[in-house]
């Protein structure tokens, strides 16, 4: 039953704050097991409480895409920072010298996968006390960013950790698994699998020079965690071992959704926590109807929006039927939608939670009866 005091603004992106704390304490429970660690990708949600969350169930530091969201999440108190990404723009690299310079205890981690990039990274933190770390990117054929071949990244990490690198310090290795479609068929956990392995590889060659610490080997880990630890409990299993920290870099979990990660997520237990709310604004035709909410509001690179159920106003909610097949600034087509009438209020689920926090400056925190609780603010500038 909903026990909303009174009808929502539409259309409304909720969040289930039961639903998110479940799956934070799920995915912090299954690392600890697993014997890995955790550095979500914050990029996903930028809002600081569902940050804060994972932090105090005990993430390693935090993953980011840009030096700007890295200034955020130091504002929000990590001072554990993996960027995985390439930083080369001069003011994002003084940006980061600054931050390494003012904050005491500050880990700063980012990517680097050419000379290039490693030599305006050089010239940026010559001198720096505090070190900027640096994960050699290892990339997969007609992926995205990454070394390609293991011989290249194995000189690229040998450059990080030259004498002539002062203020850089090599920490180990980074890779992305995610590139592949996410789909669980044999040829592509090859391919998934083929990546994580080299990027152990690559890893296992370079861990004699990295200094400050234990060897770090960070996956992205959203869509094939189990792969991606797979391969570290491989690496890990060579007498001849680095020992490294296994760093996920987890984001959509959080949060899961209806649509891509339902589908290829290994963990069983994770719940949908974000839904859209919106109304029925047109039935133009038998079974079509026209939902108040499109392109500005709704997930649609990795597939439209499910629909769940629907109410009419002030009622119970219930089941219905209808598949999502036009998406429109502000509008969504629903075909085979007979049981929608103008005027209803309908909840869908989403696909790809990356593409739907940028999208709302409030979201809507329900508790597990549907309460609203408080609101929250996404913060991705």
């Amino acid at each position: 039953m909903n026990h909303d005091p009174v009808l929502p603004v539409l259309p409304e992106l909720r969040l289930s704050l039961r639903a998110l704390e479940h799956n934070v304490a799920l995915m912090a429970a299954w690392c600890r097991e697993q014997g890995v660690e955790l550095a979500p990708h914050i990029k996903t949600t930028m809002t600081r409480p569902v940050v804060e969350r994972q932090l105090a169930a005990g993430a390693w530091g935090v993953t980011v895409a840009t030096a700007r969201q890295a200034g955020i999440a130091l504002e929000w108190g990590a001072r554990r920072i993996l960027i995985a990404n390439e930083v080369v723009h001069g003011p994002d690299l003084a940006a980061l010298r600054r931050y390494l310079d003012t904050t005491p205890g500050l880990e700063l981690h980012c990517l680097v996968d050419s000379h290039a990039g490693l030599d305006l990274a050089r010239a940026a933190m010559r001198g720096a006390r505090n070190p900027l770390r640096v994960l050699i990117d290892v990339g997969a054929p007609e992926g995205r960013t990454g070394v390609r071949e293991p011989a290249a990244a194995h000189a690229l990490g040998e450059a990080v950790a030259a004498p002539s690198s002062p203020g850089l310090l090599l920490a180990g290795v980074a890779g992305y698994e995610g590139v592949r479609p996410n789909t669980r068929d044999a040829g592509n956990l090859a391919d998934v699998d083929a990546h994580c392995r080299r990027t152990a590889e690559v890893l296992h060659g370079l861990a004699p020079l990295v200094r400050g610490g234990r060897p770090v080997l960070s996956m992205g880990g959203s869509a094939f965690p189990d792969r991606a630890v797979a391969a570290h409990h491989a690496l890990a299993a060579r007498p001849d071992a680095p020992a490294p920290v296994f760093v996920l870099r987890s984001g959509c979990y959080v949060t899961h959704d209806h649509g891509t990660y339902r589908h290829v997520s290994p963990f069983p237990g994770l719940e949908a926590a974000l839904t859209v709310r919106a109304a029925v604004l047109s039935a133009p035709e038998p079974g079509r109807a026209v939902i108040g909410a499109g392109k500005r509001e709704l997930p649609y690179d990795a597939g439209l929006p499910v629909l769940l159920r629907a109410r009419a106003p002030r009622g119970p909610f219930h089941p219905v039927t209808g598949t999502a097949t036009q998406i429109f600034d502000h509008h969504l087509t629903v075909t085979d939608a007979h049981d929608l009438r103008v005027g209803d209020e309908v909840e869908l689920g989403i696909s790809h939670p990356c593409s739907a926090f940028d999208k709302w400056p409030d979201i809507t925190v329900v508790d597990g009866e549907g309460t609203v609780r408080e609101t929250w603010h996404p913060r991705f500038r």
